[in-house]
């Protein structure tokens, strides 16, 4: 069984940051993500990492302002959030995606199967 618990989020003001962690037990060899869902909105994919860290994939809302990273032998994976924008607002989750040797970043959250119950952030203006 695969738990994830999400923390880091809260207010910030347009242009700060925040940063996101997600503890994880369980097996998670695999590829990791981060995925965000709105009001009103469909969850989309913000963000993902391989096990071995050495291949990461962002959504081109948050190309250089988002930066995923994940410390192994803690099993935590984290989501440095800066220059946050109000449409950043959102509830934020993590997500355990496939495990694979490629450097393939899974980005379909239908390839995600374990889901922390999320963080909210929101960004004002």
């Amino acid at each position: 069984q695969v738990q994830l618990v999400e923390s880091g989020g809260g207010l910030a003001q347009a242009g700060g940051s925040l940063r996101l962690s997600c503890a994880a037990s369980g097996r998670t060899f695999n590829t990791m993500g981060w995925f965000r869902q709105a009001p009103g909105k469909e969850r989309e994919f913000v963000a993902g990492i391989t096990y071995s860290g050495r291949s990461t994939d962002y959504a081109d809302s948050v190309k250089g302002r988002f930066t995923i990273s994940r410390d192994n032998a803690k099993n935590t994976i984290y989501l440095q959030m800066n220059s946050l924008k109000p449409e950043n607002t959102a509830i934020y989750y993590c997500a355990r995606g496939p495990y694979s040797t490629s450097n393939h970043v899974a980005s379909n959250l239908y390839e995600y199967d374990y889901w922390g119950q999320g963080t909210q952030v929101t960004v004002s203006s």
